[in-house]
């Protein structure tokens, strides 16, 4: 058994106000200077206590394939699994921009398919935005008339690992980058609200950041952007592998798992948890009734207690 209340509904814990963050309000914290935080989520408990953090924007990203399903790649995630997982995430969030990363498939046919494809992560899973990846100015601007926002990814975009051979920096020819440029403009123009870019150079992002009216998040992509987002898991240290260069490692939560768990173990092995404590017991009159009364005064105690809880 959990809670899962909210307190207050529009509140926060202190009572304070929640003010929703919104696609226009990340443009005008682009227009003020504001930088935007941002990190991936995939369920409810992480969602809610990243929300209460205060992020701006949750990606349910399409990297759970990874790091919550062990895959080796983010290709083999499903449709169906990322709604599975952007549902867990909305019924969490109260403050934060919840994005849902569209699988790999689910808009590469026609533009059609990727518009009906969209617009089941906003009516079945709550998303308020999705995120594709590539230049894909066509689609982006389907889905702006279809009412759905839009952030694009450009440079390191991992469904396409096959492609690229493996996870490499992009953009770091003098083609590639004035490619990658034009690409930008041109997302920007069919209406994405946001553009995220991923491992490429600093001066790349820079420049491109300082071009166009949309927020850019960077993700192994230099301080310059508009914001930053990251892997959860890497955050906390549970992606059990080296992290990339661009990974700072805020807490080690896979030690403290790991300890808590290796305690948990041994008390049971000792018969040391649960304690008498920790466990229920009859009244004295069912226990009598029962033949098994007792002298136990300090049972008699607990079970006597006015406050003494179901759970």
């Amino acid at each position: 058994m959990s809670l899962t209340n909210f307190p207050g509904g529009g509140s926060s814990s202190t009572g304070v106000p929640i003010t929703k963050v919104t696609m226009p309000a990340l443009a005008e914290m682009k227009r003020q200077g504001k930088p935007i935080s941002a990190l991936t989520a995939y369920d409810y408990a992480t969602s809610r206590l990243v929300d209460e953090a205060g992020m701006d924007m949750i990606l349910v990203g399409d990297s759970l394939a990874m790091v919550v399903m062990g895959q080796d790649n983010t290709l083999a995630v499903t449709v169906d699994e990322m709604l599975h997982h952007t549902r867990a995430v909305r019924r969490a969030v109260r403050r934060a921009l919840v994005v849902a990363d569209m699988p790999f498939g689910s808009y590469h046919g026609t533009v059609a398919e990727g518009v009906t494809n969209a617009v089941r992560f906003i009516k079945e899973a709550g998303a308020e935005a999705v995120k594709i990846e590539g230049p894909r100015a066509e689609l982006v601007e389907a889905l702006t008339e279809a009412e759905v926002s839009v952030v694009a990814h450009l440079g390191l975009t991992p469904q396409s690992v096959h492609r690229m051979g493996g996870f490499r920096v992009q953009a770091r020819t003098v083609d590639t980058v004035l490619r990658l440029k034009a690409d930008a403009h041109s997302l920007a123009d069919a209406g994405a609200g946001v553009l995220v870019l991923e491992g490429v150079p600093r001066e790349v992002a820079a420049s491109i950041t300082a071009e166009l009216p949309i927020p850019t998040i960077g993700i192994g992509a230099g301080p310059d952007c508009d914001g930053q987002i990251l892997v959860f898991h890497d955050l906390v240290n549970m992606t059990f592998a080296p992290p990339a260069k661009f990974v700072r490692r805020y807490a080690d939560a896979a030690a403290l798992i790991r300890s808590a768990v290796e305690h948990y173990r041994e008390d049971v092995e000792r018969r040391t948890f649960p304690s008498d404590q920790e466990s229920y017991h009859l009244s004295a009159t069912v226990r009598k009734a029962l033949g098994m009364d007792s002298d136990d005064d300090e049972i008699d105690t607990l079970v006597n207690k006015d406050a003494l809880p179901d759970f």
